[in-house]
């Protein structure tokens, strides 16, 4: 065992490939797909184990990707351990391992943070923490339960996406994280020659490349319609108390096997002021029934006065599905006949304008919005529900009469905000009224 591990950090890893010095909370292993992350971790997460009897957390973005991939990928914890020789027992339907020396690891769904509230562990290792869908609360629970040892430490492994935990991440210099950056073409000498030919044609010197192949985060995609400054300048920490109407938005998918859309499921509201808040985004992977369940269970909880419901995919089997949990549910049909940067671009103008709010922060809903273009075929679940719900509330005889509510026109066309004297655009003193 000893002369396996001796093996993989002074033959077979590569420098970022191994455990960093230093007194490191947070080792952030940020490449490209590819590199070597799998590995890494597994090596890390086997090193730990048979060094002492400790209790580990494997967390991925649902349970098959942290069974299929972290444990019994050809990377993976499994084919690690039994080259070790010291596997006792692997229980897949339950995730959970333990070694002949008696450490335990256990893997968990990061689409079920609340799983993480109970168990303590010493180590832990993210995967793909940038596609998890409630990050920042699995990374909360999971930090909450690390408390076991001298020194609890976690290894992050995944390809960066500009989720506000990743900058959040990325940006700390308080010396508890550690961050190793790699690309797909590191590891080439265990890649097929071929497959790196195909990746290298397809995707060199484009922003997926940048991404996916050089693990370099994207902070805005070009033409997208949102900023990740626009969504951060505008952030509050809780609702004011002029809240005057507030509605859930559901945008659903047509089918619900593993790999299907999720049910965008976003709540919204207005004050007095005209001013929208996202206030909740529960937005799932479901059955029709499962995901009406969750609606219904938020309408309660945010207390809402409607419910919007997108019927393009679904038709009147939609709200027939939510009538069955409750018959008398206030539902709005929409159709969505307009184009969707039509239908986007209107709701990207109030938050320019600083007219809607994110109440906190929104991992997934916001990683779409900043990555999203009008060119892209199909927009994401999640957009799509808070476009609607947006368009409903802020809606004053159509969305733009209420944009031009809100604005004095000049000559130009320049739209001004209320109140002001002279166009901002040409510099010519504006008309009243």
């Amino acid at each position: 065992m000893a002369a396996s591990r001796l093996l993989w950090r002074s033959k077979l890893a590569r420098p970022e490939q191994t455990s960093p010095d230093g007194d490191w909370s947070t080792w952030l292993y940020v490449a490209g797909r590819g590199a070597g992350k799998t590995r890494t971790a597994a090596e890390w997460v086997a090193d730990k184990a048979t060094s002492e009897v400790c209790r580990i957390a494997i967390v991925a973005p649902t349970f098959p990707d942290a069974r299929d991939v972290c444990i019994e990928g050809d990377s993976g914890l499994l084919s690690v351990v039994k080259r070790y020789r010291v596997l006792q027992n692997w229980n897949r339907s339950q995730g959970s391992m333990r070694l002949t020396n008696g450490s335990q690891i256990k893997i968990f769904s990061g689409e079920e943070p609340e799983r993480l509230r109970g168990p303590q562990h010493h180590y832990a290792w993210v995967d793909e923490l940038a596609a998890i869908t409630k990050a920042r609360e699995a990374w909360d629970q999971l930090k909450f339960g690390l408390r076991l040892g001298n020194h609890p430490q976690t290894i992050v492994t995944t390809t960066p996406k500009p989720t506000p935990l990743m900058r959040e991440l990325l940006n700390r210099n308080d010396g508890s994280i550690v961050i190793t950056r790699g690309a797909t073409f590191d590891n080439k000498a265990n890649l097929a020659p071929d497959a790196l030919r195909e990746l290298m044609a397809r995707y060199e010197n484009t922003r997926l490349g940048m991404q996916e192949l050089y693990g370099v985060m994207l902070e805005d995609a070009e033409g997208a319609l949102w900023t990740v400054k626009i969504l951060d300048d505008n952030r509050v920490a809780a609702l004011p108390d002029n809240v005057v109407r507030r509605v859930i938005s559901v945008d659903p998918a047509v089918t619900s096997h593993d790999s299907s859309d999720e049910t965008g499921i976003v709540i919204v509201s207005r004050d007095r002021n005209g001013h929208g808040y996202v206030e909740g985004d529960h937005s799932m992977r479901g059955t029709p029934m499962e995901w009406a369940k969750k609606v219904v269970q938020a309408f309660d909880y945010y207390e809402c006065d409607n419910i919007i419901v997108e019927v393009n995919q679904g038709g009147e089997l939609v709200t027939q599905t939510l009538r069955t949990i409750r018959p008398d549910l206030p539902i709005k049909e929409i159709r969505a006949t307009k184009g969707k940067r039509l239908r986007a671009e209107p709701i990207s103008s109030l938050y320019e304008q600083g007219r809607v709010h994110h109440v906190g922060n929104f991992e997934t809903l916001e990683t779409q919005m900043t990555t999203w273009t009008p060119d892209d075929a199909k927009s994401p679940d999640r957009l799509d529900a808070l476009v609607h719900g947006l368009t409903d509330l802020m809606n004053a005889g159509g969305t733009e009469a209420y944009l031009r509510s809100l604005a004095v026109v000049c000559e130009c066309g320049f739209p001004n905000i209320k109140g002001s004297v002279v166009c901002v655009d040409c510099g010519v003193e504006l008309k009243a009224g």
